[in-house]
């Protein structure tokens, strides 16, 4: 679903939830390479997360760049092992700021959008989001 660019409303007031993908795709941990690279060539994504058995917590993220540098290595290998991307959560009524600040910080170009009750994930907020998201402001 594209992000329509928000005009009216200033940057520094958006939410997390402004600006997120609602729902996740995501694999479990076993899940072959292929599998993965499946999933992002199916859905046209750049991340996927690795969920535990039920699917309810994310445990780690698999990047684009995760599966070019398995690839690369001739790799053949479960989702578990080739998750180079650190797995940060943000709340989806948290300021984008702090998403922004969390991105920044770390170095990631995708947050896994939790629930605040549960931790559950309810979305993903991707770098070309928050572009999205200022280039409207």
């Amino acid at each position: 679903m594209p992000i329509q660019p928000t005009h009216s409303v200033p940057l520094a007031d958006l939410l997390v939830r402004d600006g997120m993908h609602p729902g996740v795709l995501s694999c479990g941990e076993d899940d072959s390479l292929r599998h993965v690279a499946a999933i992002m060539a199916n859905h046209r994504v750049h991340a996927v997360v690795i969920t535990t058995s039920n699917a309810e917590r994310p445990i780690a993220v698999v990047s684009d760049q995760d599966v070019v540098t398995a690839v690369a290595a001739g790799a053949e290998c479960p989702a578990r092992e080739i998750a180079a991307t650190e797995t940060l959560t943000v709340p989806a009524d948290e300021p984008l700021s702090t998403a922004v600040q969390l991105m920044s910080e770390h170095g990631v170009s995708h947050l896994v959008v939790v629930d605040r009750a549960g931790g559950y994930p309810v979305g993903v907020l991707s770098t070309l989001d928050v572009a999205t998201l200022y280039a409207g402001s």
